[in-house]
Order: structure tokens, then sequence, then C-alpha cells
């Protein structure tokens, strides 16, 4: 299976272009994607996005306490439970129900909280950069992802 779109420049400064623009970095740097409420209906757009991600290369990771496996993979019932390192937490959830997964992910250690189009907690978003995690909020991941690196 071909993995993310990751560069392997060995750089603890980012180089311009990266500066320019932390999201395309971000993108580029990732490999595993735990998709918070991603559903096995196919006509649900956290299942469209995740399918999306899957084919250009990214490990996804299904987090739904309702699903048993989706898109070929094991569905975690929280982001606790997920037994490997996460990349970005993409969530898929009303704003209401952000904050106890901006905490999982602070306490998973991952980079990057992504609130998909729709969903926006400002408070959670704070709490997350505070913590350390790069945060995106109100925006798609899958329309990033093609603006950015078009590779699918």
């Amino acid at each position: 299976m071909t993995r993310g779109p990751k560069t392997s420049r060995p750089s603890a400064a980012p180089s311009a272009s990266e500066a320019a623009d932390p999201i395309a970095a971000l993108l580029r740097d990732s490999r595993t994607i735990a998709v918070v409420g991603l559903s096995s209906k196919s006509f649900r757009p956290s299942y469209g996005v995740a399918q999306y991600l899957q084919a250009a290369g990214y490990r996804i990771i299904p987090v739904n306490p309702n699903e048993r496996d989706v898109l070929g993979e094991h569905s975690y019932a929280t982001l606790e439970d997920v037994p490997e390192k996460v990349d970005i937490v993409d969530i898929f959830r009303r704003s209401e129900d952000v904050p106890p997964v901006v905490e999982s992910a602070i306490r998973m250690g991952a980079k990057a909280v992504w609130m998909q189009e729709g969903v926006v907690h400002p408070d959670a978003a704070e709490r997350a950069r505070q913590a350390g995690l790069v945060v995106l909020m109100n925006l798609c991941i899958l329309k990033e992802h093609r603006k950015r690196l078009k590779l699918c």
C-alpha cells in the first residue's frame, strides 16, 4: 500500500514553501489520520472524505463506537483505543462534541486536530493550540488536499 505523500527532507526548520503554506506541509508530512465519526454509509461525507484520503495513500483509522469496520479498517470506539501513533485527528462530529475529542487528541500525542466544514469550537481549538497541536477548523481536508497537493 502506498503511504502518504511525505518528503524525507531531514531539516529542523521549515522550508519557505512550508512556512508559506503550513496546511500543505501538514498534509505532506502526515501518514495516519484518525477519522472521528467515520460512518460505513457511503452517502455520508465522512465516508467519501476517508475513502479519498485512503486512495491518496494515508492510513485511515475509523473512530466510531457504532461501527466494526469501515473501508477495510477496524473501527475503534474511542481515540484512546487506537493502538498506534496518529498524525491528524479529523473530526466529523457536532461542534458541541468536539472538546472531549480534542482532549483525547492531546493525550494521544496527535500533531493536529482538523475540524471539518461546519464543525466549529473556538474554545476547543484554543485548548489544542495551547497544547501544541496544529488546529484547522471549518475546513474540508479533502478539498484542502486537492487544492494543495493535487495527487488525486
